[in-house]
């Protein structure tokens, strides 16, 4: 496995969404869905949590490079996302900041 490398922006939003390490890790080795980033050269992975009216789904946004992986940005979503549905604006509107 590539080495992790964690963004100033990703380390940040971990600890707003009470997102720790070990469970970033666990989402990118054993994610259930797999979407096109929205920054260049990136894809989100997404892994479910929860169950009831407690389920949301946790995403990490990651970039490849030749021997590190990138963890570029993690959050929380409540409720369900379709496959191939937008980010919330909220979301797209923190990730334009950052790039």
């Amino acid at each position: 496995m590539k080495e992790l490398f964690w963004t100033k922006h990703a380390i940040e939003k971990m600890k707003y969404y009470r997102l720790g390490e070990s469970r970033v890790r666990r989402v990118i080795k054993s994610y259930e869905r797999i979407e096109e980033g929205i920054a260049d050269d990136t894809v989100a992975l997404m892994q479910r949590t929860g169950s009831g009216k407690g389920e949301h789904e946790i995403w990490v946004m990651v970039a490849d490079k030749e021997k590190q992986r990138r963890v570029v940005s993690a959050w929380r979503y409540p409720g369900k996302t379709e496959p191939g549905e937008p980010l919330p604006e909220e979301i797209l509107k923190e990730f334009k900041e950052v790039i």
